[in-house]
């Protein structure tokens, strides 16, 4: 039995997509997180928010982001051998993007400034979604394809 097989020039493309997209979603959440985290004051505002309790908020926001964004660098770093965790970051961005959907609709009129900086989130983290989604979406495709033309036989493919 021999091992695994050299990926298509396909597949190894489609596998530095995955990298890309995900590093971009990864390096934008972190950047947030870390400036509320270290910098709540200058966002505080945005989000009606103000004094102590405004800042620790803010503060724990950007915890919360850095524990998201755990799952990312393994899926980053080799897409082919952590598939369940990059389903799990696709269902974390869902996730995201349907709870500030939610927290968008049943916001009050007169809350303008608060209302743009949800629909930032709301922008970016279904921007996110679309990207990983499909580049995930379009590696698995190629891998099946790869899988199939290799004479199904079933045999692991090595893409990087």
């Amino acid at each position: 039995m021999t091992g695994p097989r050299k990926a298509p020039r396909s597949v190894k493309i489609a596998t530095w997509a995955v990298r890309l997209c995900f590093a971009f979603v990864f390096v934008v959440n972190v950047q947030c997180a870390l400036g509320f985290a270290f910098a709540p004051e200058v966002y505080m505002g945005a989000y009606e928010l103000s004094g102590v309790p405004g800042r620790v908020g803010i503060q724990g926001i950007g915890i919360a982001f850095l524990m998201w964004n755990c799952t990312y660098p393994l899926v980053i770093w080799r897409p082919e051998r952590h598939r369940a965790l990059a389903g799990v970051v696709l269902i974390q961005q869902i996730v995201g993007l349907a709870g500030e959907s939610a927290i968008r609709a049943t916001l009050p009129t007169g809350h303008d400034l608060l209302a743009s900086s949800i629909d930032l989130f709301i922008t970016f983290d279904a921007v996110g979604l679309l990207l990983m989604g499909a580049s995930w979406g379009i590696l698995l495709l190629l891998e099946k394809h790869a899988r199939q033309s290799d004479g199904q036989n079933g045999g692991k493919i090595s893409s990087c």
